[in-house]
């Protein structure tokens, strides 16, 4: 599971936010991309080279999965930011030829090939309108595919979402900057309007002949908004809690209100339990953990990242990028718990 959100700031910035959920360990690092590097792609046997091979336009820094060289979230040089998401009921490929298959990408590279090769959605857009993204299998994922849907937002504020449903490639622009796992977005969206109760503003207590019944607390407009974890709660909890906070921060204060927010999303040890035959359990029984959360910052090109063993939080000063590196440059965020002594 996932949930991801974005917040626009007064000085013209925006700031992401998400979680990371799964079944198995990640083994996630930080990983950073430098400029003009040579990515092979994964063609429809699954072999990287046989698919389309390209130069990274831009550095980028995410962190990745299993221990291959992809991201599974990301922010590139230029402010284009987004992640991957598991959609397992939904996410069907595209139907690649053996003639296509050199004009083909792996699902587990769509995140790479928008953040290395583009500036904007609306690059991204057009550059995944001339290639394919192929059903490969991956040796790290028990051989099978990885269903995965994409939420990128580029720092003009402007957010798309990338579905292949059907074997058809799907971007949809979000108006709202909110993302989770299945169902299909337009569901997710049409869901909105179950809640049109909803509200952060403080509402009047009923009055009824004359007498009035106060609340037991603040907090009654958002009264009834979902608080489990099926991803249509999650979209509609991201959703009202990010259109709740102040238009007036800056992204720097966003960058708190984010932290805050996902707080609501943090799945604690146990909460959820994954037999081995639940596909978000990546083919192994266990529990399901939030095992890292980010907030990116692209106004000040900020990246964190907090794991889930501890509360530090890693930050990645894109500014400071050795754009010309010759390699990618890895960092195992695994520093013992970090305790500040107030005498």
């Amino acid at each position: 599971m996932c949930t991801s959100f974005l917040l626009k700031a007064s000085d013209n910035g925006c700031v992401y936010g998400r979680t990371m959920e799964f079944g198995i360990p990640l083994k996630s690092m930080l990983m950073v991309s430098p400029r003009n590097y040579s990515y092979q792609g994964i063609g429809i046997d699954g072999k990287p080279g046989t698919g389309l091979n390209w130069t990274g336009k831009y550095a980028a820094v995410g962190m990745n999965a299993l221990g291959v060289s992809i991201y599974a979230d990301g922010m590139n040089e230029k402010g284009l930011m987004g992640g991957m998401l598991n959609a397992p009921f939904t996410a069907q490929y595209q139907d690649v030829s053996t003639a296509d298959s050199a004009k083909s990408i792996s699902s587990i590279q769509v995140l790479q090939y928008a953040l290395t090769n583009f500036a904007t959605v609306d690059e991204v857009k057009a550059g995944f309108a001339k290639i394919f993204v192929n059903c490969s299998t991956v040796p790290e994922y028990n051989n099978c595919t990885f269903p995965l849907r994409y939420c990128l937002h580029d720092a003009h504020g402007k957010s798309i979402v990338i579905e292949y449903l059907k074997g058809e490639l799907v971007i949809t622009d979000n108006p709202i900057g909110v993302m989770t796992n299945d169902p299909a977005f337009s569901e997710q969206l049409n869901n909105i309007g179950q809640f049109a109760n909803l509200t952060n503003v403080e509402q009047p207590s009923p009055v009824i002949d004359g007498v009035t019944y106060r609340s037991p607390s603040s907090g009654n407009g958002l009264h009834g908004m979902p608080g489990d974890f099926l991803s249509p709660s999650r979209f509609i909890r991201a959703l009202f809690l990010s259109k709740s906070v102040p238009t007036s921060y800056t992204a720097i204060e966003q960058t708190n209100a984010a932290w805050h927010i996902l707080g609501s999303f943090d799945i604690p040890s146990g909460a959820i339990t994954l037999p081995a035959s639940n596909p978000y359990g990546g083919g192994a029984g266990g529990i399901e953990i939030t095992e890292w959360s980010v907030v990116a910052d692209n106004k000040n090109m900020i990246y964190n990242v907090k794991m889930f063993e501890t509360t530090n939080i890693y930050t990645f000063d894109l500014k400071k990028i050795d754009v010309n590196a010759k390699d990618f440059q890895y960092y195992k965020l695994d520093k013992p718990q970090t305790p500040i002594y107030v005498n």
